[in-house]
């Protein structure tokens, strides 16, 4: 009743333009970034490492309290300019610089120096954000669990 139709092009060797319409291409070529980042330069660099440094330690145990991906898109003049990641629901924890690999459940966007105060407990977390100073997106209380991690660095 019914019959199948292959549908396919068949190619065969010689099928094509003549080898006079070719044009060979030259090695590829670099991107060049116009102004590469160098993280070193930010002022909350050294902080993200050292926060990095104390998940590694004590990731496995975060995990099991936090449950959770952070995405921090750190702005300077309303541009990002850094992402980094805080992952505490996947293996024993890791942050690492970039976007999230696999969806974060809250995503902040946040200028650096709100970030440096909040980090240091110079800024209340709740106050700066309903006074607008940095932006949530996702699950917002999840933030809390965020500061006690941070809390938890700063007596480290």
């Amino acid at each position: 009743m019914w019959k199948r139709i292959d549908r396919q092009l068949k190619i065969r060797a010689g099928d094509g333009p003549p080898a006079s319409q070719l044009k060979e291409l030259g090695p590829a070529q670099e991107l060049t970034v116009p102004h590469p980042v160098v993280l070193s330069e930010f002022q909350s660099f050294p902080v993200f490492e050292d926060i990095s440094h104390h998940i590694k330690e004590v990731g496995a145990q975060l995990v099991k309290k936090v449950n959770a991906i952070f995405q921090l898109d750190i702005t300077k003049d309303g541009k990002t300019i850094l992402k980094w990641t805080i992952d505490l629901k996947n293996g024993s924890g890791n942050m690492y610089p970039g976007p999230a690999r696999l969806p974060a459940d809250t995503v902040f966007t946040i200028p650096e120096p709100v970030f440096m105060e909040l980090v240091f407990g110079k800024m209340n977390p709740q106050k700066a954000f309903l006074a607008g100073k940095f932006k949530v997106s996702g699950k917002v209380l999840l933030g809390q669990k965020l500061e006690r991690v941070f809390k938890d660095w700063a007596k480290y």
